[in-house]
């Protein structure tokens, strides 16, 4: 979508920005409270990229490091964990992942540390992957209602920033685009947890940054969609304001069932 015309590109982001503050804020704060940056949140992310014969084994993989993690809970250590099994698959993609989550690097660093001396990373299905990769998130605006969530589904997506973007167009986002649909969806029961991510460790290149979501049941994704429509319908300047801040051809979705405990 082209940005020309009376305004330049630059100018054009710092309009819809700022559009984003006055025309998002007071009537989105109605529906739901006011989204505020919470205390950074870590989470490791390790997917694996298995052969079909080889899933049943990742629940192996799972039963040894469930221990670890139950513990890791109960303690503090960590605040949440769970797994995820690709539903919509690519042909450069991963088909399963194990999460964790603490409030300090430190937490998920010493969760790893206990699960690579118990042997775990050389399961069989660890060895028998194809393809695997590491990342270690970090969130300032999140949420979730604590219990054991089974069979659920998880989406998340993807941006790119473009390099004019303002420097707090992620946490303008989330303030005053995001956070408020994802906080009423939450309060309603469609979904039991969302966040917007950026990478702490930047092992990909800085400027993405990503909206996951967890849905009780397949329901909840018609829920949020709608959502998200109608947020889209009643504030026409969101799409050009998120347009105006974001390359859309960087942009993927994912989804996957899951399992997660939150504490």
């Amino acid at each position: 979508m082209k940005k020309q015309g009376l305004f330049g590109t630059a100018t054009f982001a710092a309009l819809c920005a700022l559009a984003i503050n006055i025309f998002l804020a007071a009537p989105m704060a109605a529906q739901a409270p006011e989204i505020k940056e919470k205390p950074r949140m870590y989470s490791y992310v390790a997917l694996w990229d298995l052969p079909r014969a080889h899933w049943p084994e990742y629940g192996q993989h799972l039963a040894n490091t469930k221990p670890i993690l139950d513990k890791a809970l109960a303690n503090g250590g960590i605040v949440a964990y769970g797994d995820d099994q690709t539903l919509v698959h690519t042909h450069d993609g991963y088909t399963h992942d194990s999460w964790w989550s603490a409030m300090s690097l430190a937490g998920v660093l010493n969760v790893l540390d206990a699960i690579y001396k118990s042997g775990s990373p050389q399961s069989q299905a660890s060895v028998a992957a194809t393809k695997h990769a590491d990342f270690i998130f970090v969130t300032r605006f999140y949420n979730w209602k604590p219990g054991t969530y089974t069979g659920a589904y998880t989406e998340g997506s993807s941006y790119k920033l473009k390099p004019d973007a303002p420097d707090d167009a992620v946490e303008m986002m989330a303030k005053h685009a995001v956070g408020p649909v994802m906080e009423k969806l939450l309060a309603d029961g469609a979904i039991v947890e969302w966040e917007i991510d950026t990478l702490a460790i930047h092992s990909e290149p800085p400027g993405t940054f990503w909206i996951f979501y967890i849905a009780p049941n397949a329901e909840g994704l018609d829920k949020v969609r709608e959502a998200v429509r109608e947020a889209f319908k009643s504030h026409p300047m969101l799409g050009p304001a998120w347009d105006s801040m974001t390359d859309y051809t960087h942009h993927r979705d994912d989804l996957a069932r899951t399992n997660a405990v939150y504490k």
